[in-house]
C-alpha cells in the first residue's frame, strides 16, 4: 500500500478540465464507490451469531466481487484498447493492477463463500478477517478509481472528441446483459446527482426497450427518497405522486 497526498487545487484543476466532457467513468464509479461502501458497513455490522446475517453479508460480498469482475473485464475490452490506440502506455500501470484486483476479488469471494462453515466459535473472528480484508480492496479501488477518472479521463478528452466517446460507451452498454443492467442501475441511480440521474434514464428512454426503462424506474421509485424521486419524474415529464411535496 502507499500512502498519497490530497492535492484538492490539482482534483479541482484535474476536474475542471473535464467540464462539459463526456465522462466514461463517473457514472460507473459511484455505483461501485456506493456499493463498496454499502457492502464494508453491512459486513461490519453483521451479527455472528445470527445466520441469516451471516449468510446474507457473505452473498452481498460475493454480489461485489462479481460485479468487479464484470466491470473489470468491460474496462479491458473496451477502454483500454481505445487508450492504447491514441495512448501507448498510458493505461499499463492500471492494466497490471487489474490483474492484482481479479486475483484479491477470487479470495474475497473465496473468503465469503466459507463463513457458513465456519465453526460458530470462530464465526466473530472470521467474519472481522473478511472485514479487514475487504477495507484493504475497498480502499485500493478508491485509489486505482481516481488514478483511472484523472490520468486515463485526460489522455481520453485529449485525444477523442465526445462523439467517439459516446459511441464507445454506447458499444460498452450494448454488451452488459439486462440482469447486469439493473444490478448497474440499482446502485448507479441513488448514487448519482439529480441531473446525471436524469440524463441516464432519458437516454435509456430513447435507447432501450419500454420494458426496460419501466423496470429501471421500479428501481429508482424503490431506492430514490421523495425530493430525489420528485427531481427525476420532473425531468422526465411524468405525472406527479399524489401527496408527495415536490422539491
Amino acid at each position: 500500500m502507499h500512502s498519497h497526498s490530497i492535492e484538492i487545487a490539482a482534483i479541482a484543476a484535474a476536474a475542471r478540465a473535464g467540464e462539459g466532457r463526456f465522462n466514461l467513468y463517473a457514472g460507473i464509479h459511484k455505483a461501485l464507490r456506493a456499493m463498496m461502501a454499502d457492502t464494508l458497513l453491512a459486513l461490519g455490522r453483521a451479527d455472528p451469531t445470527d445466520e441469516a446475517e451471516v449468510h446474507d453479508a457473505g452473498d452481498r460480498t460475493i454480489e461485489l466481487m462479481e460485479m468487479f469482475e464484470r466491470h473489470l473485464e468491460h474496462e479491458n475490452r473496451f477502454i483500454h484498447p481505445a487508450l492504447r490506440a491514441r495512448c501507448p502506455g498510458v493505461c499499463d500501470a492500471v492494466a497490471e493492477e487489474h490483474e492484482d484486483h481479479l486475483r484479491h476479488t477470487a479470495q474475497l469471494r473465496g473468503a465469503a463463500r466459507a463463513l457458513a462453515a465456519v465453526p460458530a466459535d470462530e464465526r466473530a473472528g472470521a467474519m472481522h478477517a473478511l472485514y479487514l480484508a475487504l477495507a484493504l480492496f475497498v480502499a485500493d479501488n478508491l485509489r486505482h478509481m481516481h488514478a483511472e477518472e484523472t490520468v486515463h479521463n485526460g489522455a481520453l478528452w485529449a485525444t477523442y472528441n465526445d462523439f467517439e466517446l459516446l459511441a464507445l460507451h454506447d458499444e460498452l452498454v450494448a454488451s452488459i446483459p439486462p440482469q447486469e443492467m439493473m444490478t448497474v442501475a440499482r446502485w448507479m441511480l441513488p448514487a448519482s446527482n439529480a441531473m446525471e440521474r436524469c440524463l441516464m434514464v432519458n437516454d435509456m428512454q430513447a435507447k432501450a426497450p419500454a420494458p426496460a426503462v419501466a423496470a429501471v424506474l421500479d428501481l429508482a421509485r424503490a431506492h430514490l427518497g421523495p425530493r430525489d424521486w420528485a427531481k427525476l419524474a420532473r425531468g422526465m415529464n411524468l405525472p406527479p405522486v399524489p401527496g408527495l411535496v415536490s422539491a
